[in-house]
């Protein structure tokens, strides 16, 4: 029989008891049994302390385990915390470097125009010297093959 049953039939042996007349409320109750009744609660009453000692040591333990899951968890979202921090600053420097080299790339692109036009500027600067100079010794020598065939005047 559990405590809080003993209790019970205590209170109801307290109030089946009989009030002795010309007493202010004093009552007669069964010694006997009321002995028996605690004798009783003395007798369960290791048994529920030790049982709520064993429900402390669970809950205890319970808790420990509890806080030890939660610094688990707590560890795993400051680790991934830190990685989204990490990918999320590698994603910023990624940027940065990519905006760098473009900028860099459109500078080379500007640069080798310049050059490749200053070098098709001067080749066909140098044809048109080239062409010219030719051009220059084809009259040369048409006006040598025109005087050559030209009948020369004799004035004597």
């Amino acid at each position: 029989m559990k405590i809080d049953e003993i209790l019970d039939l205590m209170d109801e042996l307290l109030d089946k008891a009989v009030t002795v007349p010309f007493t202010n409320k004093k009552t007669l109750v069964d010694t006997e049994k009321l002995r028996e009744y605690i004798d009783s609660i003395r007798y369960n009453l290791p048994a529920d302390i030790k049982n709520a000692k064993e429900l402390m040591n669970d809950k205890a333990i319970i808790i420990t385990e509890a806080n030890k899951k939660a610094e688990v968890i707590i560890k795993k979202a400051e680790d991934r915390a830190k990685v989204l921090v990490s990918n999320d600053e590698i994603m910023k420097q990624a940027k940065e470097q990519a905006a760098e080299i473009t900028t860099q790339a459109y500078a080379m692109d500007r640069d080798i125009r310049n050059a490749m036009s200053e070098k098709i500027d001067n080749v066909l600067a140098s044809t048109e010297e080239s062409l010219t100079s030719a051009l220059n010794s084809i009259k040369t020598t048409r006006d040598a093959v025109k005087a050559v065939n030209t009948p020369k005047s004799t004035a004597k």
